[in-house]
């Protein structure tokens, strides 16, 4: 230990005993030493280590990184970062306010977009080099990054992806912290054609092998093929490759961009899902909510509208990037209206709550958002001098939501800040739900929040939510969340589905251009999900005058003596009960066994050891339930710290706990070592199994190239010798029909009836180097096959000159021109052509754009053309693989096509009736759309 770390041992020591006893008052604490638990022996839990970090900063005058801040376990950690950090910077006054042009009265949001991709196109093509995203990094610098730069980078990401066989609609799940990888991965996913699976990161240590179970089954719902991860996130992909056998990449963002030029996007509709929202707390089946383009942009410009956002606003946001908020409400919300949007880590709000509301002050902000908890952390543990010259005067919208919005916080965080600017009609509780994008209802933006004191006895009883007197002791209060978003609806129904009367609770229901079509790959939860057309939230709620006012959770309702009781209330009350660590209660009705009575249990999580001290409490738990709900619990159960079971946002799953608690496994701590290895050896089979698998399918592979060189290499030989058109043709299907009956990839052909017996452009899909050889394969008589001129000079192009090879130059279009020409004059001459008008192949399943030299040449020579359309030959080869896998390959040939014309218009119109007959039957997505490019009219063709 150095000299500085002597010095500052004791007092250091004593700043977390004296913190620690604060916080748990009447408890004995042991004699706390370096190597003493922060959470275990302090009793600190995340809010008492964001007072402890304000402490230090303040006793010792340095800046500990967030990162040192969060993970240190020990007093012994906090001197090292003590010791390795330097002096305290105190927080600009500075405004920075960044300065927007509005655009000369040119539209400020992109209307008519259809898809996320085509947002940021908007905004890249008309202001790209306009800041789009301010991040705080670590270290407390700012980085920047333009709308063109998001672009870019995130094109450079799609281009890998799509190189390593990414479909359209192609699951791609996210790991990755508050950063811009997140933001390249995320858009390049969409531009790529994929659909972004964000997931949350551990939370406790004590419960990572539960966590990564839960991601595992998520992985596997939404069967995600990649997974895209930060540095230190990589060894956790791979840890889930042997949990989800379906994960086949796992890939950092750097290694997706490296070498890579972009891509233009890849077209989707609308209707088409945009993203997958799962639940933090998901357990059992995975419920991932289905979100479509439509959706969410329906969301954007609803909520958008309400709060008048425009270009002018600023939003500053530290919410998880994996949260519907975080990413719908912040970042996809400020995207769609060119919003510069600053941003910090949750990471560094919970180190140094103060910073979010200083870079509010720093920036101007004019938007954020929050959940309850963070408003109440910033009212009750900021001290005044952290707030020294802070100016709230900018903020205009504070949104509260994500979780019971307390009537309390708002009162003494209106009262707390006012002074320094923040205005009354600022705070704004909202509601929402992933079903619905985000937002659900908002409150007008012209008033201060909305208070309904009601009857508590008869809102138990009968659910009539009865105003109470000013001066009625045990009267409940609650907060007015507004009034439904433009062009959606709520109702109140009561069991039967019967809408209920104003101030009358019941089951909450909604539906509008937001809402989820349901649950990916889970249709009993999305059958439960609707009714009659409307979705059920799950929330227990009464409106008055349309505006909602929430009351709890179906589940987690709790009936006890014909009353009706919520866990929230009765948790906050055990929470306050000395010796409990706060908000780390659950309570929750059990019935053990399907034939016994319902309990009321109780679970609480103490440190106390000592036999009277965890009797006490247990008494103070039986006055809190009595005068609450005028009975005792059944069970109360004292725990150890991180024994409930919480989301990665905090918020208690009590149906995990009361699953811990019926199969006797609550409060069962696991080192994480044995958690990893419970992991490991649960991989075991599946990692196995992935094994035998690629076992078999080099076993294959080497039983198919055998086959082919036996035959094809004496076929070649006989090509190269042999006399006559005709005869070539004949060896050559022979051949290539033999290697594919044998190695089971023998097509099913249909429709050979339609091919001409005259001249004719065969045009086909390309998805596989399979595709050649199965032509010949599957088509009769003599061909010329229009190939790329780099094989011209290879002994395979000689052997394809015997075939019928047609050399066509990809890149000089001059010479390529030329080389059409003499394509034509062997169409002119009664043979058939057979073209790949893709141009190329790639791993990524789609149809890409068609060139139009095929159909120019149909026209010229005024012959019909046919489209073949090949299915299952990519499965069997995969993009620019040598390794083939068994699979069923079939062939359709459609009807001649016969040329409307004699020029341009009629190319274009031929071209587009046989792309449109082979996107009907190749069974891919089209990702190209009706464009031209090499032979186009420029060309002269």
């Amino acid at each position: 230990m150095t000299e500085k770390g002597r010095e500052i041992e004791r007092p250091l020591l004593e700043l977390v005993t004296e913190l620690a006893r604060s916080l748990h008052p009447g408890y004995s604490f042991p004699e706390l030493h370096l190597d003493s638990d922060l959470e275990k022996d302090a009793g600190l839990d995340s809010l008492g280590r964001v007072e402890l970090m304000l402490r230090i900063r303040r006793r010792f005058r340095v800046e500990i990184a967030d990162e040192q801040a969060v993970e240190a376990r020990t007093p012994g950690d906090l001197l090292k970062a003590i010791e390795a950090a330097g002096p305290a910077t105190e927080v600009t006054s500075e405004v920075t306010v960044d300065d927007v042009e509005s655009g000369d009265g040119e539209p400020v949001e992109p209307s008519d977009a259809a898809t996320l991709a085509e947002v940021l196109d908007w905004h890249a093509d008309r202001v790209g080099d306009r800041q789009c995203l301010t991040l705080y990094e670590p270290g407390g610098d700012l980085s920047s990054l333009s709308y063109q730069q998001l672009r870019e980078a995130s094109a450079e990401l799609a281009a890998g992806l799509r190189e390593r066989g990414l479909g359209p609609g192609d699951r791609v799940a996210l790991m990755l912290p508050t950063g811009l990888d997140f933001f390249f991965a995320f858009h390049g996913v969409l531009r790529a054609g994929g659909v972004p699976v964000p997931l949350y990161p551990p939370v406790r240590i004590s419960q990572v092998e539960d966590h990564f179970r839960r991601i595992a089954r998520v992985v596997e719902n939404a069967q995600a093929a990649f997974f895209i991860a930060s540095t230190e996130t990589v060894r956790a992909g791979q840890l889930l490759m042997s949990l989800a056998p379906g994960l086949s990449h796992v890939l950092t963002a750097d290694q997706l961009r490296e070498g890579m030029s972009g891509i233009q996007r890849v077209p989707r509709r609308q209707e088409e899902m945009a993203f997958l929202q799962y639940t933090s707390g998901t357990t059992g089946d995975p419920k991932g909510v289905i979100l479509s383009h439509a959706n969410l942009l329906a969301n954007i410009r609803a909520m958008g509208g309400v709060v008048g956002a425009s270009p002018d606003d600023r939003f500053v946001s530290w919410l998880p990037l994996y949260h519907d908020m975080g990413l719908i409400g912040a970042c996809l919300g400020t995207l769609y209206y060119g919003i510069p949007l600053y941003l910090m880590s949750p990471l560094q709000f919970m180190a140094r709550p103060q910073r979010w509301l200083w870079a509010i002050h720093r920036h101007g902000g004019t938007l954020s958002a929050a959940p309850n908890f963070a408003y109440d952390l910033c009212a009750n543990r900021l001290r005044d001098e952290d707030l020294e010259g802070l100016d709230l005067s900018s903020w205009r919208v504070a949104f509260n939501g994500a979780e019971p919005v307390s009537p309390k916080t708002l009162e003494v965080f209106q009262k707390r800040f006012s002074p320094y600017g923040f205005g009354e009609k600022t705070m704004k509780p909202v509601y929402g739900l992933a079903e619905s994008s985000v937002g659900l209802t908002f409150p007008p933006m012209d008033r201060a929040p909305r208070f309904d004191r009601i009857d508590r006895d008869a809102f138990q009883r009968r659910g009539e939510a009865r105003p109470a007197a000013e001066e009625a002791p045990d009267a409940r209060l609650l907060v007015a969340c507004g009034r439904a978003l433009p062009g959606h609806e709520i109702r109140v129904v009561d069991e039967r589905n019967r809408p209920l009367p104003d101030r009358r609770q019941g089951h909450l229901q909604f539906r509008g251009p937001s809402c989820t079509r349901g649950y990916f790959r889970n249709p009993d939860a999305t059958s439960d999900l609707f009714h009659d057309g409307w979705l059920n939230s799950g929330d227990l709620a009464y409106l008055d005058d349309g505006e909602l006012y929430l009351t709890g959770r179906v589940k987690d309702m709790i009936i006890r003596g014909g009353r009706n009781f919520y866990p929230y209330e009765l948790e906050q009350a055990v929470s306050a009960i000395a010796g409990v660590r706060r908000n780390n209660v659950a309570v929750f009705a059990s019935r053990g066994d399907d034939s016994g009575p319902e309990k009321l249990v109780v679970v609480a999580e103490t440190r106390e050891r000592d036999v009277a001290e965890q009797e006490r409490i247990r008494e103070a738990i039986i006055e809190a339930s009595m005068s609450f709900m005028e009975s005792a619990p059944d069970v109360i159960s004292l725990q150890p710290p991180e024994s409930i079971p919480k989301t990665s946002s905090g918020k208690i799953r009590r149906p995990a706990c009361r699953e811990l608690f019926e199969s006797g496994q609550l409060g069962q701590r696991v080192g994480l070592w044995r958690q990893m290895a419970h992991l490991m050896g649960s991989g075991l089979l599946p990692t196995l199994r992935r094994s035998l698998n690629k076992a078999g399918r080099g076993l294959f592979a080497t039983w198919a190239w055998l086959t082919a060189i036996l035959l094809l290499v004496p076929a070649s030989i006989l090509l190269l010798v042999m006399p006559g058109r005709g005869l070539r043709a004949a060896i050559a299907r022979g051949a290539t029909r033999s290697v594919l009956l044998l190695t089971g990839m023998g097509p099913t052909i249909r429709g050979l009836n339609h091919l001409p017996e005259g001249p004719c452009v065969v045009v086909v899909n390309h998805a596989s180097y399979l595709d050649g050889p199965l032509m010949r394969a599957s088509l009769p008589g003599p061909l010329y096959f229009i190939a790329k001129r780099e094989l011209a000079g290879t002994v395979l192009g000689h052997v394809l000159r015997r075939v019928g090879a047609l050399w066509v130059e990809r890149f000089d279009h001059r010479k390529g021109l030329e080389d059409l020409e003499r394509a034509i004059a062997h169409l002119a001459n009664g043979e058939r052509l057979l073209f790949f008008p893709e141009g190329t192949l790639a791993a990524a399943p789609g149809l890409r754009s068609f060139r139009i030299g095929a159909f120019m040449a149909a026209v010229r020579c005024q012959v019909p053309v046919v489209a073949v359309a090949v299915r299952g030959s990519r499965r069997s080869l995969r993009g620019y693989s040598f390794l083939p896998r068994p699979s069923r390959i079939e062939v359709d040939i459609g009807p001649p096509m016969a040329p409307d014309g004699d020029g341009w218009e009629a190319a274009i119109e031929l071209r587009d009736r046989s792309r449109a007959w082979l996107l009907a039957h190749c069974e891919e997505p089209d990702i190209g759309g009706q464009t031209t490019s090499l032979f186009d009219r420029d060309a002269g063709v």
